[in-house]
């Protein structure tokens, strides 16, 4: 039987933290050390204050989603369509892209309540994707 395919992402040095934290079921985004900004992807520098020096804080994993769209079309043997692909707004702010699991494609829905859910890939790397909450 053949081994199903899988996408596995890059972990960047810039990364490594949010790679790390979701290897241990936690979800994490850097928080600017002089303004507590909150941001995700990781950046060298804050947008609000212009500062270099961050830290890594693990969030609660919750949100709602903001936008999404729904994938008919498989650009990788990983994903099979459809699947629907969301930027979720977490409850602390910071915006995530993410695809939906655990619902029907065609019942994703802006402002839907989501959490958190993390899906290991291999030893190294565990992705977190997100669920309708409970």
């Amino acid at each position: 039987m053949a081994e199903e395919a899988k996408l596995i992402p890059h972990v960047s040095s810039e990364l490594k933290p949010f790679f790390d934290a979701a290897r241990n079921h936690q979800l994490a985004v850097q928080k600017c050390d002089n303004c507590g900004a909150l941001r995700f992807p990781a950046a060298p520098m804050c947008l609000k204050c212009d500062s270099t020096r961050s830290s890594w804080v693990t969030v609660s994993g919750r949100g709602k989603i903001f936008s999404y769209t729904i994938m008919h079309r498989a650009y990788h043997p990983a994903f099979k369509a459809p699947y629907a692909l969301a930027v979720v707004e977490l409850d602390e702010g910071p915006k995530m892209t993410s695809n939906i699991v655990g619902i029907e494609p065609s019942k994703v829905r802006c402002g839907m309540p989501v959490q958190v859910m993390f899906d290991k890939l291999n030893e190294d790397v565990t992705l977190p994707r997100f669920r309708p909450a409970d």
